[in-house]
């Protein structure tokens, strides 16, 4: 019988959240990748429940003080919303 190494519930939804952005991510990029219509439809929809199922295990940590956010301030979001403004604009 082998020591296997064990992890806590902490480390393990850590894993768990890692993985989750990793696979939003190949899922973003499939999309913006196909060029055929049903796979396309496939990856959006996988795309939406893994993002779902990412939220869920940070809002979990979140809740048990494993995943620390601060709020924005309101002048942290309004530059934020000019900056994204004045990139689209440009854009045009």
């Amino acid at each position: 019988m082998t020591n296997q190494p064990s992890f806590t519930e902490q480390e393990l939804m850590q894993d768990i959240l890692a993985t989750e952005k990793q696979v939003i991510s190949a899922y973003g990029t499939g999309i913006t990748e196909s060029s055929c219509p049903n796979l396309r439809n496939v990856l959006v929809d996988n795309f939406s429940r893994t993002q779902d199922i990412q939220y869920k295990v940070y809002d979990a940590m979140r809740q048990k003080g494993w995943y620390q956010t601060k709020d924005a301030q309101d002048n942290e979001v309004q530059q934020a919303k000019n900056k994204s403004t004045t990139m689209m604009n440009s854009l045009k």
